[in-house]
């Protein structure tokens, strides 16, 4: 079963641009810092379900923001 998980895991890790990834690694702290919450590289099991909910709700929402302004034509 774990190992059935672990590829899994892979297929959905190798889909995507890994050049995004990193940006998106680099957004997710960046949001963090402006919410207040403490994320950190590595482990960040001392943070609550609400608090990691919280990062990529804002996270979603920032990015729908800046889709907007795109196909709206005002790149503010």
């Amino acid at each position: 079963m774990a190992a059935t998980r672990k590829i899994q895991q892979q297929q959905v890790e190798e889909k995507g641009v890994p050049e995004a990834r990193e940006a998106l690694n680099q957004f997710k702290y960046e949001v963090a810092n402006e919410i207040g919450v403490p994320l950190k590289q590595g482990y960040n099991g001392d943070l609550t379900s609400a608090q990691n909910g919280y990062v990529g709700g804002y996270m979603v929402k920032k990015m729908i923001e800046a889709q907007e302004k795109i196909l709206s034509g005002s790149q503010k």
